[in-house]
């Protein structure tokens, strides 16, 4: 549904960080279904472990942060704003993922109070769940970043 280009449209991330490769699926204020590649050459992996490499659950959970930001965003009353990681709760991380893997990343909206959303996240590589949390995004305006 889109690509990396049109993802970079809608939120400020750039590479290395960019952790949404493309959008699968998309209710915008709702949900959306993400794809990370996960390739070898990634930085992260020259010490996430060398000889060992293990894709950082810190980054799972940013892919979720960047599916659902992509989804919040897409709505035209938040045109302007950047999503920030405000909270990440019940953070739980089932199996590592390596190089090579294609994380499918699904971001459900629940709540958006006051300008704080709050989604439930799911990182899964193939049917196997990797990582779920939920997390929170501050939508600052663009004109405010300072």
């Amino acid at each position: 549904m889109l690509d990396a280009k049109q993802i970079m449209e809608i939120i400020p991330h750039r590479y290395p960080i960019l952790m949404v490769d493309r959008i699968l699926e998309m209710e915008p204020g709702k949900r959306a279904v993400g794809l990370k590649n996960v390739s070898a050459n990634e930085p992260v992996f020259q010490g996430h472990y060398p000889g060992q490499p293990i894709f950082p659950g810190v980054l799972m959970l940013e892919a979720m942060a960047q599916t659902g930001g992509v989804a919040l965003l897409t709505l035209p009353e938040m045109a302007g704003r950047v999503p920030l990681l405000a909270g990440i709760d019940d953070a739980k991380f089932k199996r590592p993922v390596f190089p090579g893997d294609q994380l499918r990343i699904e971001v459900e909206i629940v709540a958006m109070k006051r300008g704080l959303g709050i989604g439930t996240g799911k990182v899964f590589v193939g049917d196997e769940l990797k990582c779920e949390a939920t997390i929170k995004f501050a939508l600052v305006d663009k004109s405010q970043w300072k």
